[in-house]
């Protein structure tokens, strides 16, 4: 199973780099169950539902181009995949990523929850 749910990972993490760069709301629906809460940090109220995750996104805009992400698996379970990345901007900004993703069995993000430090800004 654990294979499995490796390639569903790898499949919604192409996905979301497709909807990252199109910024196209079928692109980012299709990466959220109906009822997805998305976590902007931890600590903060999520977006809930398709709509609102659709909304909150194109509302960030971030442009194609103006990044550069990449990604590895830190771990996978049928319950959840923890990512590690690297988000690198073209205006110098640079950011280290962890994700907690929680997918549905048809693959879909049920939960998504980021947790991003600023590199410049070290603590």
């Amino acid at each position: 199973m654990a294979d499995e749910r490796s390639d569903d990972l790898i499949r919604w993490m192409e996905s979301y780099l497709r909807a990252w760069t199109s910024n196209a709301p079928d692109d980012i629906r299709a990466l959220f169950t109906a009822d997805a809460r998305y976590f902007t940090d931890p600590w903060t109220d999520p977006w809930n539902g398709q709509d609102a995750i659709v909304e909150q996104w194109i509302a960030r805009d971030d442009e194609a181009g103006t990044w550069e992400f990449s990604w590895s698996p830190v771990a996978v379970t049928d319950e959840v995949a923890v990512v590690q990345g690297e988000t690198r901007y073209k205006d110098g900004r640079t950011y280290s990523n962890l994700w907690l993703i929680r997918l549905d069995p048809d693959g879909r993000a049920r939960e998504f929850t980021e947790y991003w430090m600023d590199q410049a800004d070290p603590s």
